[in-house]
């Protein structure tokens, strides 16, 4: 092993244990009763009210983070590029967690009845379209970030003359989602603010356009040749 892959790799690395501690840290920030220790058993039954809306923001930030280990899969190489959109991916990790948290917090205190995360609640459709216009640009950012990572993952494999499908591939699939956040954001400062109830649910909807995303992939895949 030459000294230069030797001190890439060392580079590569201590960058990975940077994001994966800086989004472990988010996920502390996820903890139902934050600094307050329950001392009895009606606070803590309250506070597992909040344990539906940290697991969905949990599974929600664990996606962004292995977008970033999928996408070290195909850039093994330490490159400026590569290090400064992972900053840019941590700087918008440490902004999208307490929108993230609002939202999901809000549907299912609205679900069921305010039973669930019952400390939180949307009363003006100015909160609503404030709150999803908010969450709809953080998640256009986390994820045009994790575009632009595997796009850089793809030119380096050019570069080096190495196959750069599959991360030209990730590349688009993380603009779809991109693309939708920045739709529901649209959506939602588009809203009238004496609109029907059901209208404020609209741009949470939107993002029910993300199931298509396997069928995308395997087209894309199945169009080039390339086996699951």
């Amino acid at each position: 092993m030459s000294l230069t892959v030797h001190r890439e790799g060392l580079e590569a690395g201590r960058l990975d244990i940077f994001v994966d501690g800086a989004f472990a840290f988010t996920l502390t920030l996820l903890a139902i009763g934050g600094a307050e220790i329950p001392n009895d058993v009606d606070k803590m039954v309250h506070l597992l009210g909040n344990v539906p809306a940290a697991a969905a923001c949990f599974a929600q930030m664990a996606r962004f983070w292995y977008g970033h280990v999928q996408w070290r899969t195909h850039c093994t190489r330490a490159t400026r590029g590569g290090l400064l959109l992972s900053l840019l991916l941590v700087f918008f990790a440490l902004i999208v967690v307490y929108p993230l948290h609002m939202v999901y917090a809000s549907l299912f205190n609205s679900m069921s009845g305010g039973l669930l995360s019952s400390d939180f609640g949307l009363h003006r459709a100015e909160e609503v379209k404030s709150l999803f216009a908010i969450f709809g640009l953080s998640y256009f950012c986390m994820s045009g970030t994790l575009a632009a990572l595997f796009r850089h993952a793809a030119r380096v494999a050019v570069v080096h003359g190495e196959d750069d499908f599959v991360p030209r591939l990730r590349s688009v699939l993380w603009l779809i989602p991109a693309g939708v956040g920045a739709l529901s954001a649209i959506v939602a400062l588009s809203l009238p603010n004496d609109g029907p109830v059901w209208t404020y649910a609209v741009p949470g909807l939107v993002y029910f356009l993300l199931v298509g995303m396997s069928w995308i992939s395997r087209r894309m895949r199945a169009r080039a040749g390339r086996p699951d």
